[in-house]
């Protein structure tokens, strides 16, 4: 099945796009979208480990099973401002 994934942030150095359309397993959970997209990475980064997931532009855990067509957008967490 086909979800669309927006990166933001560092991910999108990391992916090398702001967006892409991926083919997972039928009923794959988003735990499973990132074990994919961190594997299409050459550098690894704990930032995967620390992200936020929404789907369909509402916040979800890793154990949410994913449907044809759904937008994942991966929000990685942010810095700075003052101490």
């Amino acid at each position: 099945m086909l979800v669309r994934v927006l990166f933001f942030g560092v991910l999108k150095d990391l992916v090398g796009a702001e967006q892409q359309v991926l083919e997972v397993e039928h009923e794959a959970s988003v735990g499973d979208l990132l074990d994919v997209c961190r594997d299409q990475t050459s550098k690894q980064s704990e930032v995967w480990t620390r992200l936020a997931v929404a789907v369909n532009r509402e916040y979800a855990s890793r154990s949410k099973v994913l449907a044809e067509g759904d937008e994942v957008a991966l929000l990685p967490p942010v810095s700075g401002g003052r101490p």
